[in-house]
């Protein structure tokens, strides 16, 4: 089995790459070993690291909106401070060392810039990048801990959310840039859903966006932590990328140790009932089939 999302720093902490590199990503590999998992794929967020500012810094300096600006850029100045450099060195070192890691990343949505993001990550031997929506413009709509990205759900109204993270998620796909869309209906995360059509309209152009463009779909336990309390994705837009021949990979999106391998035998129960009877592993950006079993 797989976890191929898994983080080395929680969001609370400084993007920092700790000396006892090996014996923290040891850490992991036991932990994911003992919930019968076999390799994770270590996918930090691209954000994180001081090599993107040049393409993604100051993007929100025309938001009109001074309470969004200031927040997006005050998180990017809190987050955006480890070395992409060490971290590839880290994760190759780890390999090295025979622990089952896969170098990978998750790779945020800068719209009009994933041409510059695909150049700069071109030269790294990476294994499997992450495409995902966190930000619809400069609202961080699934930061449910700031009163200023909660509030601009009633602002932005439900449909209109859905709406504009839809269109996000296909323009992200469009641009070939990554191999797997994480957590592919991440803006359901608050438990606010739009009408049943919309919701359905809203899945089959999830669906179609990533079979036309080639990629995998993450399914993901983090959405049981979170308060719509379902797994990423619902159990109709997961049937949607079976009918579609979308591939698959299993995740946690665990941020440190404590949920690597979380829930996997309820995302593998998902994938069968799906009608999948395989996952989709990488090496070297380049996809395999990994028999569906715990």
């Amino acid at each position: 089995m797989i976890d191929y999302h898994v983080h080395l720093w929680p969001h609370s902490d400084r993007a920092e790459v700790a000396e006892e590199r090996l014996e923290r990503l040891a850490d992991y590999c036991a932990r994911a070993a003992a919930e019968g998992v076999h390799e994770i794929a270590l996918t930090e967020h691209l954000f994180r690291f001081t090599q993107v500012r040049p393409i993604a810094d100051r993007f929100w300096d025309k938001e009109e909106n001074t309470a969004l600006r200031d927040q997006i850029s005050s998180y990017f100045d809190f987050h955006a401070t480890a070395d992409l450099d060490r971290y590839v060195e880290d994760v190759l070192a780890a390999k090295a060392a025979g622990l089952p890691v896969l170098l990978g990343l998750e790779v945020d949505y800068y719209p009009g810039s994933m041409e510059q993001v695909a150049q700069a990550l071109s030269g790294y031997p990476f294994d499997v990048l992450l495409g995902s929506v966190h930000w619809l413009g400069t609202w961080m709509f699934d930061n449910l801990e700031d009163t200023v990205a909660t509030s601009e759900w009633a602002t932005r109204g439900v449909e209109g959310a859905w709406r504009s993270y839809v269109e996000a998620l296909e323009e992200l796909a469009e641009t070939g840039t990554c191999d797997v869309l994480a957590h592919p209906d991440l803006i359901k995360l608050t438990g606010r859903r739009p009408s049943p059509a919309f919701i359905d309209e809203s899945h089959a152009r999830i669906a179609e966006a990533a079979a036309r463009s080639r990629m995998a779909a993450e399914i993901s336990s983090a959405g049981l932590r979170k308060p719509v309390g379902e797994a990423y994705p619902a159990g109709d837009l997961l049937a949607r990328f079976h009918r579609r021949g979308v591939p698959v990979t299993i995740a946690s999106d665990s941020h440190g140790p404590d949920f690597v391998g979380s829930e996997n035998a309820r995302l593998v129960g998902m994938a069968r009932e799906a009608g999948y009877q395989e996952l989709r592993g990488f090496r070297n950006r380049v996809g395999y089939p990994i028999e569906l079993a715990v």
